[in-house]
C-alpha cells in the first residue's frame, strides 16, 4: 500500500528492477512509492554497490525493533542532524550520484555541504553515515582531487576537520570552462589531422562548436571590449583584402600601433567564437588570413558550393 512499509517482496522487485537498469522514479511509480522512499532504501542498504533485498529486509527489521517513539520537530540535539536532515542527504546524494559521482562519494559530499561551518572529521561521517571508515577516507581523496574539499584544524582536538569552503562553486564552474575551452582546442587540431571531410572530421567538428560554444558562454568573454572590437576590425580587413596579410601590412593599414594589431589577432586565436563563423590561420611567420570554419559546412555543402 502506498506509503506503507516496504515488504520483502518490494525489496526483491526493487533489486530486479535495478538490475535491469530502471531509474529511482520509475521504480517508484511501479511500487506506487514516492521517489525519496526508494532512493533512501537503496542508499541506506546499498552503499557498497549492490542492493541486497535479504540484506535490506533484515537491515530494516533491526531498525524497526530498535526504533522509538517520534520526537516532534525541533532543532538537532549535540549537532547530531534529524530525520528529514538525514532524508535530505540521501536524495541529494541520489541526485548528484546521477551526475556521475561514485555513491559513496556523493553520499560525504552531501552530508559535508550540509553541516556547519566547523565542517565535519572522518570520525562524524562515519557516524552520520553509517559506512567503514575506509569509504570516507577514500571519498574524501576523490572531494580533494577534485578541490571540492578543504581540510581545517579540529579546535577541540588533534583530529583534522573536513570543511566546503564559499570558492567551491566558482572553482568547479572555472575548472568545467577551461576544460570544455581544450576540448573545443583539441577537436578542431584533430579536423586538420583527419580531414574535415572524413565521417572523423565532421564529428570533431560538430563537438568542438559545441564544446567551444559552452566555454564562451559559461566563462563569459575575458577580453575587454575594445579588445573585441578590434579583433573584428581586423577581421573586416583580411575580408576585404581577400589574401593573407602580414602584421605589419595589417598595422600600417588600419593606422595602428603595432601592440595593437598584435593584441587583437591573439584575441582571434585564443578565443575564436569570436571569427565564428570564420577562422583565422597563419599562412606564415606573421601571415594571417581567414577561411570559413570547417565545422559549420558539411562536406555535402562544401562540395555543391564548390
Amino acid at each position: 500500500m502506498a506509503g506503507g512499509r516496504l515488504t520483502h517482496d518490494d525489496r526483491r522487485q526493487i533489486a530486479a528492477w535495478l538490475a535491469d537498469g530502471l531509474g529511482y522514479a520509475e521504480i517508484a511509480r511501479r511500487l506506487d512509492r514516492p521517489t525519496s522512499t526508494i532512493s533512501r532504501e537503496v542508499a541506506r542498504n546499498g552503499a557498497s554497490g549492490d542492493y541486497l533485498p535479504d540484506h535490506a529486509q533484515q537491515a530494516a527489521g533491526r531498525r524497526a525493533r530498535r526504533s522509538k517513539p517520534p520526537r516532534p520537530p525541533g532543532p538537532p540535539a549535540d549537532g547530531q542532524p534529524t530525520e528529514a536532515m538525514r532524508e535530505f542527504v540521501d536524495e541529494f546524494a541520489t541526485l548528484l550520484a546521477a551526475t556521475g559521482l561514485p555513491r559513496m562519494t556523493a553520499r560525504v559530499f552531501a552530508c559535508l555541504l550540509t553541516a556547519d561551518a566547523d565542517g565535519l572529521t572522518a570520525a562524524d561521517l562515519v557516524r552520520r553515515l553509517q559506512v567503514s571508515p575506509a569509504s570516507v577516507s577514500k571519498s574524501i581523496a576523490s572531494l580533494e582531487a577534485m578541490e571540492l574539499v578543504v581540510r581545517g584544524a579540529d579546535p577541540g582536538g588533534r583530529r583534522e576537520r573536513y570543511v566546503i569552503d564559499d570558492d567551491v562553486w566558482l572553482r568547479a564552474w572555472q575548472a568545467d570552462t577551461g576544460a570544455h575551452g581544450r576540448v573545443a582546442t583539441a577537436a578542431r587540431r584533430g579536423i586538420d589531422i583527419f580531414g574535415a571531410d572524413t565521417t572523423a572530421g565532421a564529428r570533431l567538428g560538430r563537438m568542438g562548436q559545441f564544446f567551444a560554444q559552452l566555454s564562451e558562454h559559461m566563462g563569459g568573454s575575458p577580453l575587454a571590449e575594445p579588445v573585441v572590437h578590434d579583433a573584428l576590425t581586423v577581421l573586416a580587413a583580411l575580408a576585404h583584402a581577400a589574401r593573407p596579410l602580414t602584421v605589419n601590412t595589417l598595422t600600417t593599414a588600419l593606422a595602428w600601433p603595432a601592440d595593437r594589431t598584435t593584441a587583437a589577432l591573439d584575441a582571434l586565436q585564443q578565443h575564436p567564437a569570436i571569427a565564428d563563423p570564420l577562422t583565422l590561420h597563419t599562412t606564415g611567420p606573421g601571415t594571417y588570413t581567414l577561411t570559413a570554419r570547417a565545422d559549420r559546412l558539411t562536406p555535402a555543402q562544401r562540395e555543391a558550393l564548390t
